[in-house]
């Protein structure tokens, strides 16, 4: 998509190409390095970039005028790094944030690192100082490979201007291939400047270029028909599914084993919409915030079917009482996720999609020669009655009382268009969100679930909004997580991404206050934001170019949603006033066992009936 933006109207445009004169006849045409990244990029089919120029990475700006690179100016550099997040999440192609040297480099470590553990494939680009100057503590210097080297899949520092193209093929490799992830390429401004002559690497030089780089895909043959054997024998089997689903373009795939055989489903917060809520099989999510049913059905279950899941331990609550009595297939394209936290029976290494596709053959194989299936009815009865007795649930608010956040969610979830997109920030208002939509489309939710950063919601929206303009995205966003990042609404209007953003204010750090209510005898220690409606958020919105509507009670909630929905040539904002006391249930106490899990007040005195 060309960037259409005033400011790069094509009258003020100039080429930097080298002119024919400069050209040697009959011989490779002669680029920058900073023309040679710009058409690498081009020749990876990106299509939409988020960045922020400065002196080290300025060479490469001139040729992004001459680009069919749409370029996203955000207005700081983290901002790029998670719009690159957002993008990727649901368009599956990799993001990408360019940005200088030094303060702008360290900014994208947050990014990066949160690319890195929730696996989103991401290329991120950043200015050095000149070569000769590296090592001298020049002005806007840092040594960004080091930094960033545990937070990366691959970084380079390039060194020569010939370099360039083999450098970005690798890394988009890398960034798309086996377990996603990021990427980072530091380029020094004189390598930018100078000539090199243009190539474009083949598929098999960059695979020859990286020996030591094979990622396995097909799952081993044997341990594939030890799985399908153990799901056939299983009684009280719990499909796990994770992340990774979504990574290898696996629902159809799962979708078809869970129709096969007839299996429980829960989806962890990084699989939300990996399988539909709909489903009568989909038991939704588990974990610290899960639902009961979720979390006691793993507990309790004989065989976990762990797909493209990394038991993570907001998942598993105290690893030695996690699910005790069952066996484990794990697949994962990662081998080092095998054993890292619950040794497996099944391990099998591989993409998911295709292990899955392998697993159902081998099923299906069984079944034809006469095998049949332990009988899970009695599982499935038991689990349908764990759902009856322990849904989602909280008291509606009084009349005069302030909002509560869960009315807020259902009724954005019950008004919202069809293939909503929905990101959200960190805290409460992230596991409601989970909680009380309804997901029944894959990379329909984004959402920072590993390093867990606050401030991801709005740029991860903008990122979606740019990969899918036509979709309706809502940032849902708490208070907190919204006065860190919420600058980059000025990139929403100025860009042309109208975002829309539902802020639960309950002028708190919700779930630090949750926890110190909980858990430190309810002594609240520097989690209160607000005692005199400082920021206005209505007019902090406006002030950035968004609609912006308050809300403080029920009967306003649903029409200021409508509104919402209708605006669509800048961003909304809406702002609920919400109860500040209000918390999130279930909860496993960190460090605890799942069969501790706390349930909502209403429920407590049943928590015998999931034994």
């Amino acid at each position: 998509m060309p960037n259409t933006s005033p400011r790069h109207s094509r009258k003020q445009r100039h080429t930097t190409m080298a002119s024919p004169a400069d050209q040697p006849t009959g011989g490779p045409e002669r680029l920058t390095g900073a023309q040679a990244l710009i058409r690498s990029l081009e020749k990876e089919g990106v299509e939409v970039m988020f960045g922020y120029p400065g002196g080290c990475i300025l060479p490469a700006y001139d040729p992004l005028l001459e680009s069919s690179i749409r370029h996203v100016l955000v207005r700081h550099e983290q901002g790029a790094g998670h719009m690159a997040e957002g993008y990727a999440h649901v368009s599956g192609k990799p993001g990408v944030a360019m940005v200088t040297s030094g303060p702008a480099a360290t900014n994208l470590v947050t990014p990066l690192m949160d690319a890195y553990m929730d696996s989103i494939p991401m290329v991120a680009i950043t200015g050095q100082v000149p070569t000769a100057a590296i090592g001298s503590d020049a002005f806007q210097e840092c040594d960004t490979v080091g930094i960033t080297r545990s937070c990366t899949k691959h970084n380079e520092l390039v060194m020569n201007a010939q370099d360039v193209p083999m450098a970005v093929r690798q890394a988009f490799h890398i960034a798309t291939t086996g377990r996603p992830g990021p990427t980072l390429i530091d380029v020094p401004k004189d390598v930018l400047i100078n000539q090199m002559d243009w190539y474009w690497p083949t598929d098999e030089e960059v695979l020859a270029s990286l020996p030591g780089y094979r990622p396995n895909v097909k799952g081993h043959p044997r341990m594939i028909k030890e799985a399908a054997k153990l799901i056939l024998q299983s009684e009280r089997p719990v499909v796990y599914a994770g992340g990774g689903i979504l990574k290898a373009r696996a629902a159809e795939a799962l979708a078809e084993l869970v129709e096969l055989i007839k299996v429980p489903v829960v989806t962890t917060l990084m699989a939300r919409g990996a399988f539909p809520d709909d489903h009568e099989l989909n038991l939704g999510m588990p974990g610290m915030h899960g639902n009961a049913t979720a979390i006691t059905a793993m507990q309790k279950s004989d065989l976990l079917i762990a797909l493209g899941a990394r038991f993570d331990d907001r998942i598993t609550g105290n690893v030695d009482a996690f699910a005790a009595g069952a066996k484990v297939i794990h697949v994962d394209i990662d081998p080092a996720e095998q054993g890292k936290v619950r040794r497996p029976d099944v391990p099998i290494v591989g993409d998911a999609r295709l292990v899955i596709e392998e697993i159902i053959v081998e099923i299906k194989a069984l079944l034809a020669n006469g095998v049949t299936q332990a009988d899970t009815s009695a599982w499935k009865s038991k689990v349908s009655g764990w759902q009856e007795q322990f849904p989602m649930t909280y008291a509606p608010s009084e009349p005069g009382e302030a909002l509560k956040p869960q009315y807020c969610i259902e009724q954005l979830r019950d008004l919202a268009p069809e293939r909503t997109i929905v990101t959200s920030g960190v805290g409460q208002h992230q596991m409601y969100a989970s909680q009380y939509w309804r997901f029944n489309h894959p990379y329909t939710w984004v959402n920072s679930g590993g390093l867990g950063t606050m401030g991801f919601s709005i740029p991860a929206a903008i990122g979606a909004k740019a990969a899918f303009p036509e979709a309706t995205v809502w940032a849902v966003d708490g208070d907190g997580c919204f006065q860190m990042t919420a600058q980059e609404l000025v990139t929403a209007t100025l860009e042309n991404l109208p975002i829309k953003v539902a802020l639960l204010n309950n002028r708190y750090l919700g779930m630090v206050r949750q926890w110190q209510e909980m858990f430190y005898d309810e002594r609240y220690s520097s989690v209160f934001l607000d005692s005199a409606s400082v920021p206005d958020f209505v007019m902090m919105a406006e002030s950035m170019g968004c609609a912006a509507i308050r809300v403080e009670s029920p009967e306003e909630v649903a029409p200021a949603i409508e509104k919402a929905n209708s605006i669509n040539d800048r961003p909304v904002v809406v702002e609920f006033r919400t109860e500040a006391a209000e918390g999130v249930f279930p909860m496993v106490p960190a460090g605890a066992s799942n069969d501790d899990v706390i349930l909502h007040p209403s429920q407590q005195d049943r928590k015998d009936h999931l034994k």
